[in-house]
């Protein structure tokens, strides 16, 4: 179902914003917003590239898309001086004029997010030469470390991603050589469906298999702790994109669901 997917990846975003103490909150500039339904995640001192965190998800998902709520969605971020961010389409919100509301407020049509979906059926078995653990908060820096610069979140970002090992909610693994830190996946379980997120891997340690072993590793604990649907999701597929994590998801049993509009402030140039 298309709410599942949705409902379970802003229930994983607001509850990465809930595992941030106070001095985090006030050093990033952290905070959410609710507008007609739409959840508005921002990080004021993250750099414009951190579109997975400064992000409005569920536009048109509970309530009717206006460009009422596309204008306070753009306020909430311009206020703020965040020059880049993400607003996701709900498919489910298709009035013909939203991309007019969106370039009113200066939005331009953005690469899209590809939604995948699975049953409980086994995933295949995966072998790598990486070592695959759940980690707890011991190795929460390393894997706050890994995961914000794969997502280019800044290493400031660091400390929040760190607080995730031993969060409610959340099961954090991680891949070693021998004893070093090589790779990070997180599942996210709620209400028995399951949310894939943060799968990176240090580039000194890539093309060792540690992605789609980290992926089965998290399939077969969703469905262990009775998840009856699982979800992740990637940048859809478009022409000269060799699309490896796209392709990973595929392998590990995942169908494309549907893709997910977004809509975007223009890049900077320089």
């Amino acid at each position: 179902m298309i709410d599942d997917s949705e409902i379970i990846e802003r229930a994983a975003l607001a509850s990465l914003h809930s595992s941030a103490n106070v001095s985090i909150r006030e050093d990033l500039g952290l905070t959410t917003e609710f507008v007609a339904g739409t959840f508005v995640s921002i990080a004021v001192a993250l750099p414009a590239s951190a579109i997975v965190i400064n992000r409005a998800l569920g536009l048109g998902m509970s309530e009717k898309a206006t460009l009422e709520a596309v204008t306070e969605i753009a306020r909430a971020y311009r206020e703020r001086g965040i020059e880049r961010h993400f607003v996701h389409v709900h498919p489910k919100a298709r009035p013909d004029d939203i991309a007019e509301w969106m370039a009113s407020e200066r939005l331009a049509p953005a690469r899209g997010w590809m939604k995948f979906k699975r049953g409980t059926e086994p995933p295949p078995e995966m072998s790598t030469a990486l070592r695959i653990a759940k980690i707890g908060p011991a190795h929460g820096p390393a894997f706050g470390a890994i995961a914000s610069d794969a997502f280019d979140l800044g290493a400031d970002a660091a400390p929040w991603l760190a607080g995730l090992p031993g969060t409610q909610g959340w099961h954090i693994y991680m891949t070693f050589a021998g004893d070093e830190p090589a790779g990070t996946g997180a599942l996210f379980v709620q209400d028995g469906v399951g949310w894939c997120d943060w799968g990176s891997t240090v580039p000194a340690f890539r093309g060792r298999g540690g992605q789609s072993a980290l992926l089965a590793r998290r399939v077969e604990d969703a469905i262990a702790f009775g998840c009856h649907t699982i979800h992740t999701c990637t940048g859809e597929d478009v022409p000269g994109d060799p699309q490896h994590s796209y392709n990973n998801i595929l392998k590990m049993g995942f169908r494309e669901n549907y893709v997910r509009a977004n809509f975007a402030p223009p890049k900077v140039a320089g």
